[in-house]
């Protein structure tokens, strides 16, 4: 029966026109068949009505109906005289029941004003009836009266459900929409950080690489040993980068579940780091000025100091011009609440450029602008600037995990 009622349902979805006459021709062929099989007699309080008054209100109350659907209101306004005339006649055809076809699809589909119109359309005829046939009051007015009541109940009922169907249609459709939503800027943010990972680890390596390839370069007329440590060195760190990228590439790839899972770099490997810078032509200073708190920074906090500590360096392989005098310090202050991490070089003096003019290496690649984004993803503070004697400084101020908000 469900099924059924699923396919005729599609039916009338895809031909309403061909169902509204179908039905209208089942409701004029009944009552039809009511005035020539003289039923109509039988409830009739006057037997003597005209015949063709009879079978022109029999027809006014049934063909009205292919509107039904589209123009309710008219139909039943269009039924109102009909009505008049069936009671006031005597006829008073059973047909007159069709009315409640019309008020059923104004309940199911307009306002409750209409509905209450509709109401008085349906039940007028009937108390001014009651002036010429006084037993019209409790057969004709009480059945109207009933009948209303019912189709409007259930008009009302079967709206609310289709309402509630609906709605949860929708619901559906939107929260289908906001999870590709979801999706996609999940894949944006998941791309931005493997760009950041991407941008740290192959500048810094390229920039040590480079570095180490000039210095070996000028040592090898001369000193040939420090041309192969310097050979040795850019081995090594070519190495450390290819692993690096293998391993990130690696776990993208999700048909091979043994990609190379190593742990992120951590504040202990700031060691290594600082090693390697220095291999480049790049003195750096490691200093750590109190002790941190157990378990007081989240591997993703680690992350963003090593990869801060990481471009930093990196900018002042690239920018500061090298020289004899060039060094650079990098300051790890653990507090209670936070993490500061400076980086302090000793570039050429610049007092023609501000943070905010012109940070040094955002004019070319992701530079400070990486640095912000990672330290925003934990609420931090990135400020980088030139020092008022000369050099270049990146802070980092980065909040501990259990930091009250």
């Amino acid at each position: 029966m469900q099924g059924r009622l699923h396919r005729l349902r599609a039916l009338d979805r895809r031909r309403p026109r061909v169902w509204d006459v179908l039905l209208t021709s089942f409701w004029v062929l009944v009552t039809v068949l009511d005035f020539t099989t003289g039923g109509w007699r039988t409830v009739a309080r006057d037997v003597d009505a005209p015949e063709p008054l009879v079978l022109l209100m029999t027809l006014g109350f049934s063909v009205p109906l292919l509107w039904r659907r589209t123009h309710p209101v008219a139909v039943l306004v269009l039924m109102a005289p009909v009505s008049m005339a069936n009671i006031w006649t005597g006829a008073v055809v059973q047909a007159a029941f069709l009315q409640l076809i019309p008020a059923f699809q104004i309940a199911l589909r307009l306002p409750l004003r209409a509905l209450a119109g509709a109401g008085l359309l349906m039940c007028a005829p009937a108390v001014a009836g009651a002036a010429r046939i006084p037993e019209v009051w409790n057969q004709q007015l009480v059945s109207y009266l009933w009948g209303f009541a019912f189709v409007s109940l259930l008009g009302i009922a079967v709206r609310t459900r289709k309402d509630y169907t609906e709605a949860l249609v929708e619901r559906a459709h939107r929260l289908e929409h906001e999870r590709d939503q979801q999706a996609r800027l999940a894949a944006a943010a998941e791309r931005t950080r493997i760009a950041r990972e991407m941008h740290d680890i192959i500048g810094h390596n390229l920039s040590v690489i480079t570095g180490l390839a000039d210095g070996g370069a000028y040592a090898a007329a001369k000193t040939p040993e420090r041309a192969v440590q310097a050979l040795e060195a850019i081995g090594t760190t070519s190495r450390q980068a290819l692993s690096e990228l293998r391993r990130l590439l690696g776990i993208l790839r999700e048909e091979h579940p043994d990609a190379d899972r190593t742990p992120q770099p951590t504040l202990n490997d700031l060691h290594p780091l600082v090693t390697s810078v220095g291999a480049a032509g790049l003195p750096v200073r490691l200093d750590i000025h109190g002790t941190p708190l157990a378990a007081s920074l989240t591997p993703g906090r680690e992350l963003t100091v090593y990869r801060v500590v990481q471009e930093a360096l990196t900018n002042t392989l690239k920018h500061a011009g090298g020289g004899p005098a060039l060094s650079a310090v990098v300051t790890l202050t653990h507090s209670r609440t936070h993490l500061e991490t400076r980086i302090t070089d000793t570039g050429p003096r610049t007092l023609t450029t501000t943070p905010a003019t012109l940070p040094r290496g955002s004019h070319h690649g992701r530079g400070i602008t990486g640095m912000r984004e990672r330290a925003a993803l934990y609420d931090g503070t990135i400020e980088a600037g030139p020092l008022p004697d000369g050099g270049w400084q990146v802070r980092l101020r980065l909040p501990l995990e259990d930091t009250p908000p």
